[in-house]
């Protein structure tokens, strides 16, 4: 969504007045200056000593409401992220909205035969280069897990080099350390011609969690101060799970997220004021009756807009969600709980939305639902763009040209409007039933699955250059795990 298009947007949502979210922020200073949290890497609990931060014992540490508020006032209020030629891809912060897929799914529907299976290497390609094609999916993630990798230490890696391979959208990874992480980054420095350059036009963004309850984990603060380092725009978004490892009320659940969140943005200023941070909460719910971890949930639902509240509160870029359900195949269930959580995200202006594409609780993919989502951005971009009142939209004069009993399908009003007045679908049926059933009477999975083969038989992204490629081959081989 561009600027103009998020100044246009009218229909918006929110549950929280100032107040609240003031009580939400004093609430998140009082867990993060009196409870702590615990700190589990040596160099960022140095860094929080000398700041001021109180370490009781080896590893708890309580920080002082000033910490939070430098590092809100140190943290850029927007992030550019550019696509793998150096192009300007997104701006994440405003109210601009953003979509793209999930990581790491363990299962996937098969396009060809239709069957849930294991994923593979191969699926992280496929999803790449089939986002590729998708006008209204901004950035990919991996889709899949490479469940056929001898070497699970070396997935992210190969995931990297895959989605690098199959689009020259931007990308959102994921990492085990910072072992994988450098080659990532090396990857994208080779193909931006060096480091300063891949700073200046950031192609990818690292996706990173604490540990809910109040925990952060060594793994993920090396990750956080490595991006830090490097000017990678980082997301430090935790994942409490309202009744389990957060309060099972929605304001509660809130409060811990925006807590753990903003002690990263803590630790990350203090290593390097100014880096890109992109705050966030993954407000899962323990459903008391079944014992699921719920992505759509009403509750859910609520945690998650409050968050995008609070983030544009703070003036700072969300984590968000789109595109998802906890139905186990593409069905009307997945298509009402996947429309109403997009359109609930641009409404609140989310900016990175993720997950595109998940069914079964983050367990299973599929890419029928991918080219769904997709046709649904691109329906709710023309709507929450919003009327534009002018003279020549008015048509005062074409009406009065026509005059009574007239029509307007000839005149030259119609003709220049025509084609940006309306929008067309490419998927979803507008035919009759007359000539639908003529033509194969194919539901909409159906029909997005007959997209995705189209556009998976063209051919591929522009390919890397031959020396580029062969750079990346080079790093790729030499990775060497240190698990």
């Amino acid at each position: 969504m561009t600027d103009t298009d998020a100044r246009g947007l009218r229909l918006q949502v929110g549950f929280l007045g100032d107040d609240d979210k003031q009580a939400i922020y004093d609430a998140a200073l009082e867990v993060i200056g009196t409870v702590g949290m615990r700190v589990f890497q040596p160099a960022a609990l140095e860094l929080l000593r000398a700041a001021g931060g109180e370490v009781v014992g080896h590893d708890l540490v309580r920080l002082p409401a000033r910490l939070v508020e430098r590092a809100r006032a140190t943290a850029p209020a927007v992030v550019p992220v550019f696509d793998r030629n150096g192009e300007p891809a997104m701006r994440l912060g405003g109210r601009r909205s953003y979509f793209g897929t999930g990581s790491d799914l363990m299962n996937i529907y098969d396009l060809e035969s239709g069957e849930r299976r294991l994923a593979g290497l191969a699926d992280v390609t496929t999803a790449a280069r089939l986002c590729d094609g998708l006008d209204n999916i901004d950035f990919v993630m991996s889709s899949a897990f490479p469940n056929d990798i001898a070497d699970p230490h070396r997935a992210f890696v190969a995931e990297f080099q895959a989605m690098v391979t199959g689009t020259t959208k931007p990308i959102v990874l994921t990492a085990e350390g910072v072992d994988d992480l450098e080659v990532m980054w090396q990857i994208a420095a080779a193909l931006r011609g060096g480091p300063e350059a891949l700073a200046a036009k950031p192609y990818f963004v690292m996706y990173g969690q604490p540990s809910s309850p109040l925990e952060h984990p060594r793994d993920s603060l090396e990750k956080l101060l490595f991006c830090a380092d490097k000017g990678i725009p980082a997301i430090y978004s935790p994942a409490p799970l309202a009744g389990a490892t957060a309060p099972i009320t929605v304001a509660g659940h809130i409060a811990q997220g925006v807590a753990e969140s903003l002690f990263g943005l803590v630790v990350h200023q203090l290593r390097k004021p100014g880096a890109p941070f992109v705050f966030g909460i993954g407000p899962a719910v323990l459903d008391m009756a079944t014992a699921q971890s719920s992505y759509n949930a009403p509750e859910y639902l609520m945690t998650y807009l409050g968050a995008i509240e609070m983030a544009r509160w703070l003036d700072l870029p969300n984590w968000g969600y789109g595109g998802t359900s906890d139905a186990q195949l593409v069905d009307a269930q997945a298509g009402m709980e996947a429309g109403e959580l997009t359109l609930l995200a641009m409404m609140a202006g989310s900016n990175l939305n993720h997950d595109v594409g998940y069914l079964d609780y983050g367990m299973t993919g599929a890419l029928e639902l991918v080219v769904i989502v997709d046709e649904f951005i691109a329906m709710n971009r023309r709507l929450l763009a919003g009327i534009t009142v002018d003279r020549e939209t008015l048509g005062v004069e074409v009406i009065a040209q026509t005059g009574p009993g007239g029509d307007f399908l000839s005149t030259k009003h119609t003709a220049r409007h025509v084609r940006k007045a309306q929008w067309r679908p490419t998927i979803i049926n507008r035919k009759g039933y007359e000539r639908w059933s003529q033509d194969g009477g194919a539901d909409l999975r159906e029909q997005a699955r007959r997209k995705a083969l189209r556009l998976l038989a063209a051919p591929a992204a522009a390919p890397l250059a031959a020396d580029l490629a062969a750079r990346i081959d080079e790093l790729v081989e030499a990775f060497s795990p240190a698990g």
